[in-house]
């Protein structure tokens, strides 16, 4: 099968992860909330010095900061992850699907060698990237696949 095969060929570099956001641990909540809407996205970094310490994600705004009745004035530092697991970009994209699964996590900062962030890989790239392999599975299923008439439709 292509698919298995390219899972363990092609490189994370191959879904050409999204530009990281970035914030520092000293920030606000308030201010990494405001900049996620800006930009759109589910999750920043958060880095000191270009490094990076910590992943800031809509579930930790919801579970550490929001369950908890936390004021938005705390830092990330103070609900952030830290030491997220990560991705090289040129480690395999079957690499990259495990460490989500065993983790249970939406997206995955991708570094350099030096540690350096260099983008954020989601599930919604690796989707697409699957799709790519089976256009007209994917492209031709109703809408709901209980859903299909059992008998032809028309005159």
């Amino acid at each position: 099968m292509e698919l298995a095969r390219n899972l363990k060929t092609e490189s994370v570099s191959r879904l050409h992860p999204t530009p990281p956001h970035k914030v520092s641990p000293q920030q606000t909540v308030a201010e990494a909330v405001s900049l996620m809407q800006q930009e759109r996205v589910g999750c920043l970094l958060v880095c000191r010095e270009n490094q990076l310490v910590g992943i800031f994600t809509e579930r930790d705004l919801l579970r550490r900061v929001l369950a908890n009745d936390l004021p938005l004035t705390i830092s990330v530092a103070e609900c952030m992850t830290p030491d997220p697991v990560v991705v090289h970009p040129k480690e395999s994209i079957g690499t990259a699907i495990r460490r989500m699964q065993q983790g249970g996590y939406r997206h995955l900062p991708v570094v350099d060698e030096a540690g350096h962030p260099t983008g954020i890989l989601s599930v919604k790239r690796i989707i697409h990237y699957v799709v790519e392999h089976f256009p007209s599975t994917v492209y031709n299923l109703p809408p709901d696949p209980s859903a299909v008439p059992h008998s032809p439709e028309g005159a």
